[in-house]
């Protein structure tokens, strides 16, 4: 799926729909979703369907889910650069010699 050609009323929707999905295949009602997860279930059938919550409603229901792993892949932790590293290393970065310049 192209996310970025959708609006986010549109990702919402479908953030909603996949949840859904995971819910029932989990084998679990909306009723038993919304108590494992301390909300209201009327907050389970607003993100269901696709209607805007907060983000620790969200973060709620994927741990009951057991989905708060693919957060990594939502927003992955940024290393430290290569010229990060080096410093780290305590060494200089080595200038590379153009030919064409000497």
């Amino acid at each position: 799926m192209d996310w970025t050609s959708l609006s986010s009323s549109v990702i919402v929707k479908e953030i909603g729909k996949r949840l859904k999905e995971y819910r029932l295949k989990k084998r679990l009602s909306q009723q038993e979703l919304a108590e494992q997860a301390g909300i209201s279930l009327f907050t389970v059938t607003k993100i269901e369907s696709g209607k805007p919550v907060s983000i620790n409603m969200l973060l709620r229901v994927m741990r009951v889910l057991r989905l708060l792993d693919n957060l990594e892949f939502l927003l992955p932790e940024i290393g430290p650069s290569p010229i990060e590293m080096l410093k780290l290393q305590g060494k200089k970065p080595k200038r590379i010699r153009n030919p064409k310049m000497e």
